[in-house]
C-alpha cells in the first residue's frame, strides 16, 4: 500500500516529516552546513515569529483560511485545528498541498516516495508507552505541554532529544526531536508499525513505518490547552533544499492572540 493510500485512511498515517537542520524562517535564513539531519534541540529557538496584536484585540490584516485539500498558492494562511482554542498562521512557498485541513505536504520529484516532507497539526491525546508493542498501551496524557514531552521521552522503542523552551508567537512551549531507537524490526511490531501517538485509546493515528523516519515537535501551551505541531520527513535522502524549505515553513507558524 502506498503512503498516499495509507494517508487516506481514518485514522491515517501521514508519512513522518523529519525535521530539517535549519534554524530560521522564510526569506531571511542562512544555512551553514551540508548536514540535513534533524536539528539539535539542545540549541533553543527563542522567538519563531510574533504577530503584535492591536490594542483592541483586532487585526487589520485579512488572512485567508488554509484550503482543506489540494494545491496551495504561495502565501500566508490561517489555520484553526478542531479542538484548538487559538488559530495559527502558516506561510508556504509554491508547490505545497493541504491535506484534510490539518496537514501540509510537498513531494520530492526526484524521490520515489510521495509526501517527501510534511507538517501535521492535529491534537495528540494519547501516547504509546511502547511504540512497538503499542496495542493496549496508549496512555492518556494531560493537557500540559510538559506532560506530552515527558511521555514521548519515556516511550520505549523511540528516542527524543532533550526538550528546549521556545516561543511560538505569544505562546510558550517546548521543542524536541523524535526518531526510532536503533534498528528496530518494525515488521515484528503490533500492526507492523511503530505507533507514536493517537487521538484515541484503542487505535493509532500517528506511526512510523521505517526506521529512517523522524520528526521535530513543537508543543505549545495555549492558555492551558496543548497544541502539537510537527515537521517530518521519511528519508535522509530527500533533497536538502526541500528539507530546509520544510523547516522554514515550520518556523513560520505563529499562534495568534487577541490579548
Amino acid at each position: 500500500m502506498t503512503p498516499l493510500e495509507l494517508a487516506a485512511q481514518r485514522p491515517r498515517h501521514l508519512l513522518p516529516l523529519v525535521a530539517i537542520a535549519l534554524i530560521g524562517c522564510l526569506g531571511g535564513c542562512q544555512y551553514e552546513s551540508d548536514d540535513v539531519s534533524l536539528p539539535s534541540a539542545s540549541t533553543p529557538t527563542t522567538e519563531v515569529r510574533t504577530v503584535p496584536p492591536l490594542p483592541n484585540g483586532g487585526d487589520t490584516r485579512t488572512v485567508p483560511p488554509l484550503p482543506k485539500n489540494g494545491d496551495i498558492d504561495a502565501g500566508t494562511y490561517l489555520v484553526l485545528v478542531p479542538g484548538y482554542t487559538e488559530p495559527f498562521e502558516i506561510t508556504v512557498p509554491d508547490g505545497w498541498k493541504s491535506f484534510d485541513g490539518d496537514s501540509v505536504i510537498k513531494d520530492d520529484p526526484d524521490h520515489p516516495d510521495e509526501w517527501a516532507v510534511y507538517l501535521t497539526f492535529w491534537p495528540a491525546d494519547y501516547v504509546a508507552t511502547d511504540a512497538c508493542t503499542w496495542v493496549g498501551k496508549l496512555a492518556e496524557v494531560d493537557s500540559s505541554p510538559k506532560a506530552f514531552v515527558d511521555a514521548m521521552a519515556s516511550q520505549a522503542s523511540t528516542a527524543s532529544t532533550p526538550a528546549v523552551e521556545v516561543m511560538v508567537g505569544n505562546y510558550s512551549g517546548f521543542e524536541f526531536d523524535h526518531s526510532v531507537e536503533g534498528d528496530a524490526d518494525i515488521t515484528a511490531c503490533d500492526g507492523g508499525k511503530l505507533c507514536i501517538h493517537s487521538g484515541s485509546s484503542y487505535e493509532c493515528s500517528r506511526w512510523y513505518s521505517s526506521v529512517a523516519e523522524r520528526e521535530t515537535y513543537r508543543v505549545v501551551d495555549l492558555n492551558g490547552q496543548r497544541a502539537v505541531i510537527a515537521v517530518s520527513q521519511l528519508h535522509e535522502s530527500i533533497n536538502p533544499e526541500l528539507t530546509r524549505e520544510a523547516r522554514a515553513v515550520f518556523d513560520s507558524i505563529v499562534f495568534r492572540s487577541g490579548k
